[in-house]
């Protein structure tokens, strides 16, 4: 079913990093329409303030989500991280608290759990 919700058995490490991920997108990340759009969001603001959230509270409560949610969630910490024109780039270590080097092993694990859900 498309729209079931899924538990992925996931490390607090990797979910710590998702949460961390949505979350950045309301600090020093700088997100277009058109990029909210393209991570599955209606808008920025649905980012920051609406679905975002919502998944932000599931992601950090435990909860089960969508294949969609976790993918989006996947998607926009990609992004948030590694991108120094949108996201965090080479400030996500000070801004988020996270090791690049750490971040990067533990996205890899997210991404062979959650890509393809």
């Amino acid at each position: 079913m498309k729209d079931a919700l899924v538990d992925p058995t996931l490390s607090l490490e990797e979910r710590a990093l998702l949460a961390r991920g949505i979350a950045e997108w309301g600090g020093s990340a700088r997100c277009t329409q058109a990029l909210a759009v393209a991570m599955g969001f209606a808008s920025v603001a649905d980012l920051l303030e609406g679905e975002g959230q919502r998944i932000w509270r599931a992601i950090a409560a435990h909860h089960p989500l969508s294949r969609a949610d976790w993918r989006r969630a996947l998607f926009a910490t990609e992004i948030v991280f590694a991108s120094d024109v949108a996201g965090s780039g080479v400030d996500w270590p000070t801004v988020s608290g996270l090791d690049d080097t750490r971040t990067i092993v533990v996205l890899r694990e997210l991404q062979r759990k959650l890509a393809r859900l």
